[in-house]
């Protein structure tokens, strides 16, 4: 059986879910792997395929999107010519996980594709929005990488075809202690922003992850770091909790080692103000945005709030098992 796995390269959460997928893909056949997309700092130990512009959004440094400057590095005739040219008959299954290039390629010439991801699980109507939905992001849910099936994962299995989250076996081998530092990756912050928070809360020591600096550097009890896989999970090993944005992948992750989690959603990101609902559901606090309030907002969930833990089960062997068992020859 050939393999292709189309992988969305727009922040880290897709490539490190993918870093723990391709291992059990590999076992039911040949696998060519796909990535498109500009934002991900995290890389993957194997060949890549087909590595592709795609459309991807860029984080800003004021805990948003970068509109403009997402706009300008579009290429949309590119995107289409990738679509068209993708060689993907030549496979027997196309595994996406919010790719567009591979998706469309697939459904464009009658390739099965199953979507595998967290996005997928905004298909059901029983994921957790906000009141007010946003209708061009839910049409974005629905097309932007379509499959005719779609294993979804969340905090929890708001649906049937929803799963709990993908762990890496580099964090389950973790053991998790508390060395009373507190872990921070807020991509769409500065970290010259982020300093002048953290730098007034001397409870704690801060370990700060940025997209936005290429050294390390450290001021007073704030340690800042770029982006590196390694680092970021000793830090979370030994925190005593992580501070995040509204992504899906982090603060999972830190639910399984059992620490305390603040989410800060990206300003003006669907997706990431869904998942705070999520996220506050299995016991995570949620702020808002970052404000005159936010020194407050650290002090008291420093004190206050409680750690959180969810065993999720690892499935994602049997998962992957199920859902190619039809397309073995």
């Amino acid at each position: 059986m050939k393999i292709l796995y189309g992988i969305q390269g727009t922040g880290n959460g897709h490539v490190s879910r993918a870093r723990e997928i391709i291992p059990y893909l590999a076992k039911h056949g040949e696998l060519d792997l796909l990535i498109s997309g500009t934002q991900a700092d995290v890389d993957l130990p194997w060949p890549v395929k087909y590595r592709l512009h795609g459309w991807s959004f860029t984080f800003g440094k004021n805990g948003g999107v970068d509109y403009w400057d997402s706009f300008k590095k579009m290429k949309t005739i590119a995107l289409f010519s990738d679509i068209f040219k993708l060689p993907v008959k030549q496979y027997d299954v196309v595994i996406t996980d919010f790719e567009p290039i591979s998706a469309w390629a697939a459904k464009l010439k009658g390739v099965p594709c199953i979507s595998i991801g967290h996005q997928a699980s905004f298909l059901s109507p029983k994921t957790p929005r906000p009141a007010n939905k946003n209708w061009f992001v839910e049409q974005i849910f629905k097309y932007y990488s379509p499959a005719k099936q779609a294993i979804g994962f969340h905090f929890e299995s708001y649906d049937s075809f929803i799963r709990t989250p993908v762990i890496r076996s580099e964090i389950r081998a973790l053991k998790p202690s508390n060395q009373g530092h507190v872990t921070v990756y807020l991509p769409a912050h500065d970290d010259k922003l982020l300093l002048s928070y953290f730098s007034k809360v001397k409870e704690v020591n801060w370990e700060v992850f940025s997209k936005h600096s290429k050294n390390i550097y450290e001021q007073e009890h704030v340690k800042v770091f770029p982006i590196n896989n390694e680092r970021y999970n000793k830090s979370l090993e030994t925190c005593m909790g992580l501070i995040t944005a509204g992504g899906f992948e982090a603060p999972t992750e830190a639910i399984f080692l059992g620490k305390k989690v603040m989410v800060i959603p990206m300003i003006g990101q669907y997706e990431q103000h869904c998942n705070a609902i999520g996220a506050k559901k299995a016991g995570c606090t949620v702020v808002p945005e970052i404000n005159e309030n936010f020194i407050a907002h650290i002090k008291s969930w420093i004190e206050f709030a409680k750690p959180v833990h969810i065993n999720y089960p690892d499935e994602t062997d049997q998962i992957l098992s199920e859902i190619l068992e039809p397309y073995k020859k």
